[in-house]
């Protein structure tokens, strides 16, 4: 907001006509509430004099500035007198006072308004400033010299501060292993490309890193945040927000780096426990984010407790059950830690996390006792879905319920209505009407897993397998893993392996493809292909997501068909994967041979970089209407060799 906005012809008096400073606080109020900028000119002055018996606003060198923050002010103003003569006001330095700013704030005045009326007193200390308006002999003129006098201060302010801002982001994706530092990554080298200095912080499985601070935050003009789980929001209440899905950071980095320095964006609001943009456009919600909160939270407990598991199978399948012949204590340790606790956890967790992100913290107890609800009822991982967003959604109506409680119970709401409440709703649905229907569908699938035949299994591997290619980390890739952990936790475990085949296969595909095709990529894709060997082995699918967003096309088919192969091969040779992560590390627990696995993530991988290798182009060859042209400097090679 201008200053020009808040001093109008309206509230200027070329001359006053006053001789004390009683009297020039009255005419002066008077002009404002003629304006019609006061709501009670009486109690209005009553604050401005409150103000004075404080200590007088006679600031010195022939100016004075009365001023008041009131109820009693309709619209935010200021008013200005000019005496030539000058009037006795009881200044700081005993001289008559000549410049009056009369300030009026609303109660409910903005940061913005606020802003802009200290920003007028930054302009009294310029003594040019002051000589301007005093020789000024209209009222035009005066708003003319106080409007050239702000776009000066804006254009140095500009200047000083361009190639200084720092755009600040946030990355976040749901598991916390990839996206995460891929965006970041992006968002980064785009901007150093760029001249634009950036800060990234990251929400990753091992915690928040490169954390924006408290001042960076109010500094920042616009805050881009890509995420797709719940990040904390609160701390950028009134700050314009840029909020898109990770992996538009890691395909459009530039784009939102320029909508940044634009200042676009939504103002994000934060009323306490209830979230919005002022442009009334509500955050980015919905089912696959609060599934994604639910499983990224449920992550650590799935993949340690399953690796301990399946650690505690190299000792024997039945090495943990004390009447076996094969029984190891330190199998049983590992499996009671693993199994008897980390997986008691899984899907309270999972429930709790899904609740706390569709109703924010009230959400997460009511949730959280569905979910175990479900697993100690055996309604397994579909009961613990439903558990989270019973949960959440009972929350969300409680709140509604509630809202028209007095204002003194709003404390109680939170320690004691929701919960209350909210846990024995989400119990007594959970108990009449979900378990039994989740319970049935588990005993059905496990039935009909077991029932199926060769060429069915095969089927179900080619497609879960697939699955995990298709957006290599996205919402499908994620159902094909939640499926594979609810197998797990039914005793079920050839359709994970499947799934872990699938996913191990584009990042090694693409990372083979840049070893023996090497023509066919820059030299900053052959050193991110290295990268990939590591990525596929330990699982990571989202390694192949750079090669898929520059040349989607070719990459996604060749990674699907690799992918679908592996799977397939898998349930052929009738692969049984107890634990839910880890790659390599944890082939050595298969049930079925190992060897026959890793030939089937092999052959997958084979295909894929043949594929690529095939489709892609040299780069000196032209691509869809984009290439890169090997440089004229590069050694020709010699037709006679």
């Amino acid at each position: 907001m201008r200053i020009t906005e808040l001093i109008t012809k309206e509230t200027i008096i070329i001359n006053l006509t006053s001789k004390n400073k009683k009297e020039v606080i009255e005419e002066l109020a008077s002009k404002l509430n003629k304006a019609g900028k006061l709501k009670d000119k009486e109690d209005y002055i009553k604050e401005i004099w409150k103000r004075e018996r404080k200590s007088s606003t006679g600031i010195g060198n022939g100016i004075a500035i009365p001023h008041a923050k009131t109820v009693a002010v309709k619209e935010p103003s200021i008013a200005f007198g000019y005496s030539k003569e000058g009037i006795e006001y009881n200044s700081l330095d005993g001289e008559k006072a000549h410049l009056f700013f009369m300030i009026a704030a609303s109660e409910k005045a903005n940061e913005e308004h606020l802003e802009t009326l200290s920003k007028l007193s930054t302009f009294l200390m310029d003594k040019q400033f002051i000589r301007n308006i005093e020789s000024a002999k209209e009222k035009n003129e005066i708003i003319s010299i106080i409007d050239s006098k702000e776009k000066e201060k804006d254009e140095k302010t500009e200047n000083k501060n361009r190639g200084k801002d720092t755009i600040l982001a946030v990355t976040a994706c749901p598991t916390g292993i990839a996206h995460t530092y891929m965006a970041a990554d992006a968002l980064s080298n785009t901007a150093k490309n760029m001249g634009i200095e950036i800060k990234v912080e990251t929400n990753g499985s091992t915690g928040i890193k490169n954390k924006l601070t408290e001042e960076e935050i109010k500094n920042a003009k616009t805050i881009i945040v890509a995420a797709d789980k719940k990040v904390e929001m609160s701390r950028f209440n009134n700050k314009k927000v840029i909020q898109v899905p990770v992996a538009k950071a890691i395909k459009s980095p530039k784009e939102l780096i320029n909508n940044a320095i634009k200042g676009e964006g939504n103002t994000y609001i934060y009323e306490g426990e209830l979230n919005k943009f002022t442009s009334n456009k509500k955050e980015r919600t919905g089912f696959y984010k609060h599934l994604m909160n639910g499983v990224s939270n449920m992550l650590p407990f799935v993949v340690g407790g399953g690796i301990l598991i399946a650690i505690s199978f190299l000792f024997g399948i039945h090495s943990s059950e004390p009447k076996d012949p094969s029984f190891n204590a330190f199998a049983k340790l590992l499996n009671d830690i693993g199994g008897g606790n980390a997986f008691y956890l899984m899907i309270p967790v999972l429930a709790g996390f899904i609740g706390m992100s569709v109703a924010d913290r009230p959400g997460f107890a009511p949730a959280m006792v569905g979910g175990l609800i479900a697993y100690t009822e055996k309604a397994g991982f579909l009961g613990g879905l439903i558990a989270g967003f019973l949960g959440g959604y009972t929350v969300i109506l409680l709140k509604k319920v509630f809202s028209k409680l007095p204002d003194s119970l709003e404390g109680l709401k939170p320690v004691l209505l929701y919960p209350l409440f909210g846990i024995f709703i989400t119990g007594a649905i959970m108990f009449y009407f979900i378990v039994s229907p989740c319970k049935s569908l588990n005993t059905f699938l496990v039935s009909w897993l077991g029932s199926m035949g060769t060429t069915n299994k095969v089927l179900l591997g080619l497609i879960l397998g697939g699955m995990m290619a298709i957006d290599m980390g996205g919402p499908i890739n994620k159902a094909a893993y939640t499926f594979g952990i609810a197998m797990i936790s039914s005793g079920k475990y050839g359709p994970h392996a499947a799934i872990m085949a699938g996913g191990m296969v584009p990042p090694l595909g693409i990372a083979l493809a840049t070893t023996f095709f090497r023509n066919k990529f820059t030299k900053q894709e052959k050193d991110s292909g290295k990268v990939c060997y590591i990525m596929g082995l330990s699982f990571i699918t989202e390694g192949a997501i750079p090669f898929a967003a520059a040349d989607p096309i070719r990459v996604i088919p060749s990674c699907v068909v690799g992918s679908a192969v592996a799977g397939a091969l898998s349930m052929i040779f009738n692969i049984g994967l107890p634990a839910p992560h880890g790659g390599l590390f944890v082939i050595p627990v298969v049930e079925g041979s190992s060897i026959m696995y890793l030939i089937s993530i092999i052959i997958g991988s084979i295909i894929t970089a043949i594929l690529l290798g095939i489709l892609k182009k040299p780069l000196n060859q032209k691509i869809d209407g984009n290439y890169e042209k090997i440089d004229n400097n590069y050694k020709k090679v010699d037709n006679n060799c």
